[in-house]
């Protein structure tokens, strides 16, 4: 019994604890999930909300008025007199925005300087598809000095209803 004792005793020393591994880990660890993490960017649109038709501001008809009207089955530009210059019909994906895309950009090398447009939606027209019209009438991913950047089209937006200013038919 003795014997018992004693080796019980001599099993009760405690281990020394090497945590420098786990430091290390810890050392290199960290710098790489900090560089590694994304960071979250809002971005707040400015937006022009056309003036009622009450105000009587006579419509110059020189000026052009480019529109974007948004419908479910289909999405319409047109200059905002009456002319639709071309409509985008949906996909089976959905709407055709790359479709869109390729029209803003005609529409800005024939006319540079505008930078205004309109952008008319159906009363049941979801967020997303607001904010994808939005972004593609406002600029296009383009590739500069092996970059891609953001070239601008309209950045100056302004939103309407499409039941209030029909697309295709005249203003009184």
């Amino acid at each position: 019994m003795d014997r018992v004792r004693k080796r019980r005793h001599k099993h009760t020393e405690a281990a020394e604890l090497d945590v420098t591994p786990f430091m290390n880990l810890m050392i290199v660890l960290v710098p790489v999930l900090l560089l590694s993490m994304v960071f979250t960017h809002t971005t707040v649109i400015d937006l022009n909300f056309p003036a009622s038709d009450a105000s009587g501001a006579p419509i110059d008809p020189e000026a052009v008025h480019l529109e974007v009207a948004v419908f479910d089955d289909k999405l319409v530009v047109a200059d905002g007199r009456g002319g639709v210059i071309k409509t985008v019909p949906t996909t089976d994906a959905g709407h055709d925005f790359a479709e869109l895309t390729l029209v803003m950009q005609e529409l800005k090398r024939r006319m540079p300087e505008k930078e205004d447009i309109t952008v008319l939606l159906e009363k049941d027209t979801d967020y997303q598809t607001l904010v994808s019209v939005m972004d593609r009438v406002r600029s296009y991913p383009t590739v500069q000095a092996l970059e891609v950047v953001q070239a601008e089209l309209f950045p100056v937006i302004s939103l309407g209803d499409v039941a209030v200013a029909a697309v295709g038919e005249k203003r009184s």
